[in-house]
């Protein structure tokens, strides 16, 4: 009998395994394929919009997936760096050999934490509550909790063309079973497609006529807790190239030919990831479209074709590749495709992302909707986490949309549920001023520390970072820029107004003109670079910041008021019936989530308040 048993190797199971473990619990990991442990079947890069504040949030958490992209990329750069802090967001190439194998590692020498190789076919219930697993050997294994983090592999397809057969990524067995006895158990599913595109060989490529796309010239790191292990000079650059008119013909004239367009393929797709056709078809006024050529390893020859994922036969594969600049020799090592999977109806989970209709279940990743490495992860870190407090009786850990991207993200599955593959956008979270890249670890390292994640060594990096802005910030306080001819002479070069005597060096750095590094000098002093970089952004964005707290404070008072689990939705007067079927659903906890589950509207808002004053007096004070 195992505490916790973890289905799916991939970036939510590795993440779900190593919380439970960690957390003291005797846990199992069941994987198809053990080489295929967090393998990165698409896009070899961790990070990006969004994405890489997700990373950060993490490891602030005491997840893996920072930490080992840190010491397993090729190249990483800050994106939006030229923009505001809210939307600053980590992106690295990945090494698609380093990165399984460091994980791979870790899993092995994680005390508490055994790896199975096998396929799991049905879940074992009883009374409505998880009680274990039955292997497609017929083993039986029996388990407390259960968390599923089978990605794309539930009854999958694979489509290319008009070709389409069951396998997972990479040609892999797929999990035939599962999907049937989950619906058994009461557990809706639905039908979702991804894709991945071509891989060229390196050597065909002409790079002359292509546009470099080096690593940032700075050391960059996922992690909160340790130091850059790796030399600039030493990234690896990335390329970009166009598709063309010629591109955008091949496509329009053999759409009948491809398997999303011929009615092949049922699942919805990705929006925010859309296939070269899909690109072409919808936005028919670009002349052209970008295209990523991405190193997939260090000692490896195949370049990742990003932004073409395509479900065209092999021989259109070729002439589209060969119609592009940096392309036209290019030698094709693997053929695009799409994949169809099954994929649950999220709002039948709990916000701890247990299910609400088989106690002890749990789970993460792409068989929850989501698309992407980074959005399974958070997913598999959080049902780790919540799985391990369930054994000890505690409550679980609920991350709200003002602490954490993941917070949004588990928010707008539960209360919002998905018809295609939901991918994390800065644009999803109201109050992404204060869920940053730069205080991921300010935000969630007492949590991570509080469930029992985050160790010594790392705790006391926190509260060592935590007492240098204090430090600063009462320093710029209380020290004072005197009214120099160097002084001034500095100001005016800065196009900032002279002062006229002794100025608080913090009211200075107040001024959009002016940033930390011009204090250092004013004052000819140094300070540490994380700490300086928390205190010029909470003093240039202060006002901002609090007009952002009083919305975060609308919400918690929302949050505050709960609705019984008991209550009737057929007996609330007066609310629309596309509402009283969500609310049925979904089951919120509180007036805030029943307010942000789509299609309830502020008048149903209304009315159910005034339901629950007439009907729970006592409950609604």
């Amino acid at each position: 009998m195992y505490e916790v048993i973890v289905i799916g190797g991939g970036h939510a199971g590795c993440e779900a395994s190593l919380a439970c473990a960690r957390i003291g619990h005797k846990t199992l990991l069941i994987t198809g394929n053990i080489k295929n442990i967090a393998d990165m079947p698409c896009n070899p890069s961790i990070g990006g919009s969004a994405k890489g504040i997700v990373v950060r949030e993490i490891d602030a958490l005491g997840g893996e997936m920072g930490r080992n992209a840190d010491i397993s990329h090729l190249q990483i750069k800050m994106l939006n760096s030229k923009k505001g802090p809210g939307v600053r967001s980590l992106r690295c190439q990945a090494d698609k050999t380093t990165y399984p194998e460091n994980m791979l590692k870790t899993l092995s020498s994680t005390p508490n934490l055994t790896i199975k190789e096998a396929l799991v076919k049905e879940i074992i219930t009883e009374n409505n509550e998880i009680k274990g697993i039955i292997t497609e050997d017929n083993e039986r294994i029996y388990t407390k909790k259960l968390i599923i983090t089978t990605g794309t592999y539930l009854n999958a397809d694979i489509l290319r063309g008009h070709n389409k057969h069951k396998g997972g990524p990479h040609g892999e067995k797929p999990s035939l079973y599962l999907s049937e006895s989950l619906q058994k158990n009461g557990i809706k599913v639905r039908r979702l497609k991804t894709g991945t595109p071509p891989r060229v060989l390196k050597s065909t490529i002409n790079y002359a006529e292509c546009s470099i796309e080096n690593g940032d010239d700075e050391l960059l790191t996922f992690s909160n807790f340790y130091a850059p292990t790796y030399k600039v000079e030493d990234q690896i650059p990335c390329y970009l190239t166009y598709t063309n008119l010629t591109t955008h013909k091949i496509i329009l004239d053999n759409l009948d030919k491809c398997a999303l367009y011929s009615g092949l393929i049922v699942g919805i797709g990705p929006r925010y990831c859309p296939s070269i056709e899909d690109k072409v078809v919808k936005f028919s006024d670009k002349e052209r479209h970008q295209i990523f050529l991405e190193p997939e390893r260090l000692n490896g020859d195949e370049i990742y074709v990003g932004g073409f994922s395509t479900t065209m036969p092999e021989e259109l594969q070729e002439k589209l590749i060969h119609s592009m600049e940096g392309l036209h020799n290019a030698k094709i090592t693997k053929y695009g495709y799409a994949i169809e999977y099954d994929a649950i109806e999220s709002t039948q989970l709990n916000m701890s992302l247990e299910s609400k209709i088989i106690k002890g279940l749990y789970t993460a990743g792409q068989i929850n909707g989501t698309s992407g490495y980074e959005e399974a992860a958070a997913q598999g870190l959080i049902a780790g986490i919540n799985a391990s407090l369930a054994l000890e009786n505690k409550e679980p850990l609920i991350l709200k949309r003002n602490e954490a991207y993941i917070g949004v993200l588990i928010d707008d599955l539960i209360n919002k549920g998905i018809t295609e593959p939901y991918r994390l956008l800065t644009s999803r979270a109201e109050f992404r001023l204060l869920l940053r890249h730069d205080n991921a670890d300010i935000r969630l390292t007492e949590i991570g520390r509080r469930v029992g994640l985050i160790n010594d060594e790392k705790y006391t990096i926190f509260k060592n970072k935590i007492q240098k802005i204090e430090e600063l910030k009462t320093h710029l306080q209380e020290t004072k820029v005197e009214a120099t001819d160097k002084t001034n002479t500095y100001l005016k070069e800065k196009n900032s107004t002279l002062i006229p005597g002794k100025t608080v060096a913090l009211d200075l750095l107040k001024r959009p003109e002016l940033n930390i590094k011009d204090i250092e000098y004013l004052l000819d002093e140094t300070y540490d670079e994380k700490a300086s970089e928390q205190v010029e952004i909470n003093t240039k964005y202060k006002g901002y910041i609090e007009k952002t707290n009083v919305e975060v404070e609308k919400m918690l008072n929302l949050e505050k008021k709960k609705i019984p689990e008991d209550i009737d939705y057929s007996k609330v007067r007066n609310i629309a019936t596309e509402a009283r079927q969500k609310l049925q659903t979904v089951r919120p906890l509180t007036i805030g989530q029943a307010s942000r589950i789509s299609g309830v509207n502020p008048s149903d808002i209304t009315m159910l308040l005034v339901y629950l004053k007439k009907e729970y007096p006592n409950e609604c004070k």
